[in-house]
C-alpha cells in the first residue's frame, strides 16, 4: 500500500511539473501561428478546444454533469461569466506573446495570488493575517514601482492578473472538474467564435491561406489548451493542493526566462526592482501558507488523537485540511494561459 502511494505522488508530481512546464512554454507556440491575428487565434482556440474535450468526455463517459449543469440556470449564468472572463484573459495573453510583452504576461501571473488576496477581502469580506497584508502591500509597492518605470501602470499584468483572479472567484462558485468546466465553457465560447471564423473566411482567414502546415497549427491549439490540463487533473488527486500551490510558480517563472533569454526583451533597473518587488511579496505569503498549513495539521492530530479516532484517518484528513490552506481556496484553478 505504502509502495502504491508512492507512485501515485511521483506520478501526480510528474503531470503537475508537466502541465505547469507546458503552460510556462506556451509562449514559444503563439508565434508560430503567424500571420495569423490575436483574435483569430482565439477564436480556433475555442472552437478546437471544444472538439478535444467533447472527444476526451466521449472515451471517459462523463456527461451526468451536463444534465445536472443546464437544470441550474444561475449556475449555468456563473459558467457563461467565465467563458466570457478567460477568454479576455485568453486574448490578452496571446496578443501580448505575439506583441513582445512575454515578461510583462508573466509579471501577471506572478501577483495573481495576491491579487486574489485582495479581491477576497474587498468581496468575500475574508480577513487576512498580518504576513498576507504585508505580502499585498508589497505587491501594491510593485505595480508602483513599475508604474512609474513604465511611465504608465502595466496594464497587460494587471489585465492578466484581475482576469484570472475573477476567473478562479467565479469558477470556486460553480464547482466543476477540469475538463467539464472546460467542455461548458468552450461550448459558451463556441457560436460566437464559430460565427467569427465563418465571417473571416471571406475577410481574410489565414487558415487555408498558409497551407495545411498553418491550418494544423491553428487546429492544435485545442490540444495546447487540453492535453496541460488533463495532466493537471492526473496530478490534482495524487498530490497534496500544497504541492500544486508551490508549482503553479514554475510556469510565470519560465515565462519570465522566456522572455528574457529567448525572446530577448530588454529589463531596466526599475523592472527589476518590481519584479524583485513581487517576489518577496511570493515568498511571504508562501511561508505564511506553510506556517498556517503545519500548525493546522498539528491542531488536527493533536484533537483526533485527544478524541481516541483513528490516528491515520485522522492525519490524512488533516492533511487535505492542511493543503486546502496553502492552496488558499476549496479547490484548485484549472485554466490558464
Amino acid at each position: 500500500m505504502a509502495e502504491k502511494s508512492k507512485i501515485d505522488q511521483r506520478t501526480g508530481l510528474l503531470n503537475g511539473f508537466a502541465a505547469y512546464g507546458m503552460w510556462g512554454l506556451v509562449p514559444l507556440f503563439w508565434p508560430l501561428l503567424k500571420p495569423a491575428g490575436a483574435m483569430e487565434i482565439l477564436a480556433h482556440r475555442m472552437v478546437w478546444s471544444l472538439v478535444i474535450v467533447i472527444a476526451t468526455l466521449l472515451v471517459m463517459r462523463r456527461w451526468a454533469w451536463a444534465g445536472e449543469l443546464l437544470r441550474r440556470p444561475p449556475r449555468l449564468g456563473l459558467v457563461t461569466i467565465a467563458a466570457a472572463v478567460i477568454t479576455v484573459n485568453w486574448g490578452v495573453y496571446i496578443w501580448a506573446v505575439n506583441s513582445g510583452h512575454v515578461v510583462e504576461a508573466s509579471l501577471g501571473y506572478f501577483i495573481n495570488p495576491l491579487v486574489t488576496i485582495a479581491m477576497g477581502v474587498l468581496i468575500l469580506k475574508e480577513r487576512l493575517r498580518p504576513v498576507q497584508w504585508t505580502a499585498v502591500g508589497v505587491g501594491f509597492a510593485a505595480v508602483v514601482v513599475l508604474t512609474v518605470g513604465y511611465g504608465q501602470p502595466p496594464w497587460i499584468s494587471l489585465c492578466l492578473a484581475f482576469s484570472f483572479a475573477t476567473y478562479g472567484l467565479v469558477k470556486k462558485k460553480v464547482s466543476l472538474g477540469g475538463i467539464e468546466s472546460l467542455a461548458a465553457e468552450t461550448a459558451v465560447q463556441f457560436v460566437p467564435a464559430l460565427v467569427y471564423l465563418l465571417w473571416l473566411s471571406s475577410h481574410g482567414s489565414t487558415f487555408t491561406a498558409h497551407g495545411s502546415g498553418h491550418a494544423a497549427l491553428l487546429a492544435a491549439t485545442g490540444v495546447v489548451t487540453a492535453l496541460p490540463l488533463v495532466c493537471f487533473g492526473a496530478a490534482a488527486i495524487r498530490v497534496p493542493l500544497s504541492t500544486l500551490g508551490l508549482l503553479q510558480y514554475l510556469a510565470p517563472v519560465f515565462q519570465f526566462l522566456l522572455g528574457i533569454l529567448y525572446f530577448h526583451e530588454a529589463m531596466p533597473p526599475e523592472r527589476w526592482a518590481g519584479f524583485a518587488l513581487v517576489w518577496i511579496a511570493l515568498v511571504l505569503l508562501t511561508w505564511d501558507a506553510l506556517r498556517t498549513a503545519h500548525r493546522t495539521a498539528r491542531a488536527l492530530r493533536a484533537g483526533l488523537e485527544t478524541s481516541g479516532a483513528v490516528v491515520a484517518t485522522g492525519t490524512v484528513g488533516a492533511t487535505r485540511g492542511a493543503d486546502d490552506v496553502v492552496a488558499g481556496s476549496d479547490q484548485p484553478v484549472e485554466a490558464r494561459p
